[in-house]
């Protein structure tokens, strides 16, 4: 009767580590599509992904650089005001996308040119996100835009 308990245990044990094993199987072939790195355009420039990688990129929208295409192909260059990468993008901008602006974009490489397939732009005069203000806080040249303006 005892060896039998025993047995029964070791059972369920070995059936629940298979089912988790399974589940996190199921979970991270789900995922395998819906992970994107964040990279600066610095880190795009020294290290150039694989053209099958999907990542996003984000910065400022260089002064200067949108052109508007015929139809809705737009191009522009993002920026960490370190180093720039091009960027083409067919579809709909989003309406507070602008030059001088923070913006994040999904895609990849395609001839040196990041080729988005999703734009983000900030939401109000204050907003950046998260990823733009850390890598613009690592080059130094982050202004918060709540901060006093110094001066007389």
């Amino acid at each position: 009767m005892r060896g039998l308990k025993k047995k029964r245990r070791v059972q369920i044990v070995l059936l629940a580590v298979v089912a988790l094993l399974v589940a996190t199987g199921l979970i991270g072939y789900a995922m395998r599509d819906g992970i994107n790195y964040f990279r600066t355009p610095t880190q795009v420039a020294e290290a150039p992904p694989g053209p099958s990688e999907v990542f996003r990129i984000g910065g400022l929208v260089e002064e200067g650089t949108l052109v508007r295409g015929q139809g809705e192909t737009v191009t522009f260059r993002v920026t960490d005001t370190n180093k720039s990468v091009p960027v083409a993008y067919t579809g709909v901008l989003p309406d507070l996308f602008k030059e001088g602006q923070g913006m994040v974009g999904t895609g990849s490489m395609q001839d040196g040119t990041f080729v988005a397939t999703e734009i983000l732009a900030k939401h109000d005069e204050s907003y950046m996100p998260k990823e733009v203000v850390d890598a613009l806080k690592e080059q130094g040249v982050y202004v918060d835009p709540k901060a006093a303006p110094s001066g007389s």
